[in-house]
């Protein structure tokens, strides 16, 4: 496992009775930014930082980005409502679905269903408006008949709609940079920046009709109300995310982590020493093409250069989003099935074993064991 980082779980544990900070203080669990995590006076991290007391806590990244995409103006929430409304109208009964997948088929449609949206799944927005607006025409040749009033708001918000299909796209990208196992904190500032970057760009660029960002909104007729909607939507986002990703856009990150052969200057004395060692460290230096991560991850480099692994450390082993516990969340939901609803999943080790990466050595615990009583 040497210049690797796993994200395991520690463990698993059935919260008894309720889930109040000091309850989940006591069995210990990850944080998702929850009143009962990060309240100020009976949280979880409160009780954690009278026994750790220079803890760094960090709220999941990705939720928030989940409640920045939440933000929509009052008109922009209706035109979802309006797609959304369509989506249940064709999905919920079977007649509909069937109907509806015939007409795409003889339109000669990419796609012949459409996707429901739910508000506990991630990138579910962005998957359900991506598809329907693929689908648009087909859409409103199928509600002619049956809700044609339905059908012309549809019509009268089209280019809200264009407009929500392609932002969202931008939200479920950003989303997917935020998921997986390789995340530290110094790649989450680096792609919350340039995040936040873009959508200064984009409000800049809509306001003066550039729709280059903005694909399927650049096929739309858009009057200067559209505009006026849309730069103040993305002039309120801009906003939101820089409040709410505080903490890590203000984070100082040493130069000398990301490149501590160039960036050599330090204020504190015995640090400058140990960067100066190790700056001149040709060995090293080698290891350093491979990448940040890697080179501080060696195992001489606690050795040799323990103060600056205290800093590095930090920046490089924090996990800055609870992504493997919305993992085992679903991992539950496969293993708890109608068959086998009294699993005892937590005791047994059951949800660790099915999210770990770690491939146990055969061979090795063999060798361990007696193969027959006789021998």
């Amino acid at each position: 496992m040497e210049e690797e980082i796993h994200e395991e779980l520690l463990f698993a544990r059935t919260l008894e009775t309720d889930t109040k900070g000091e309850s989940i203080f006591n069995v210990l669990m990850a944080t998702d930014g929850a009143p009962a995590m990060v309240g100020r006076y009976g949280g979880f991290i409160s009780h954690l930082k009278r026994i750790i007391p220079g803890l760094t806590a960090i709220h999941c990244v990705i939720h928030r980005q989940h409640l920045v995409a939440k933000n929509l103006s009052d008109r922009l929430n209706q035109s979802l409502h309006f797609v959304i409304k369509t989506v249940n109208k064709i999905k919920s009964s079977a007649l509909n679905t069937r109907l509806f997948a015939q007409l795409c088929d003889e339109n000669d449609e990419d796609f012949q269903r459409l996707l429901l949206h739910t508000e506990v799944r991630w990138l579910s927005k962005g998957a359900c408006l991506t598809r329907f607006y693929s689908v648009f025409d087909s859409v409103l040749e199928f509600l002619e008949s049956r809700d044609p009033d339905l059908k012309d708001k549809l019509i009268k918000f089209k280019a809200d709609i264009a407009y929500l299909t392609d932002l969202f796209k931008k939200f479920n990208d950003i989303n997917l940079q935020l998921q997986g196992d390789s995340l530290n904190l110094i790649k989450t500032k680096g792609i919350i920046s340039a995040f936040l970057g873009k959508l200064k760009l984009m409000k800049q660029n809509i306001s003066r009709r550039e729709f280059s960002q903005f694909p399927n909104l650049s096929q739309v007729e858009c009057i200067d109300e559209d505009i006026h909607t849309y730069s103040q939507h993305l002039s309120a986002l801009h906003d939101d995310f820089k409040t709410r990703f505080e903490d890590i856009l203000t984070m100082d990150i040493p130069g000398w982590i990301i490149n501590p052969f160039e960036e050599t200057e330090v204020a504190n004395v015995v640090l400058q020493e140990e960067l100066l060692e190790l700056s001149t460290n040709e060995e090293l230096k080698v290891k350093f093409r491979k990448g940040y991560q890697i080179f501080w991850l060696q195992a001489e480099i606690p050795e040799k250069y323990p103060r600056l692994w205290e800093i590095a450390r930090k920046f490089l082993i924090a996990f800055p989003s609870s992504y493997l516990v919305e993992r085992s969340f679903s991992a539950v939901t496969n293993l708890l099935t109608k068959k086998r609803s009294k699993l005892n999943i937590t005791e047994r080790g059951d949800l660790r074993l099915l999210l770990t990466k770690i491939k146990p050595n055969i061979d090795r615990l063999l060798t361990l064991h007696q193969i027959h009583p006789s021998h």
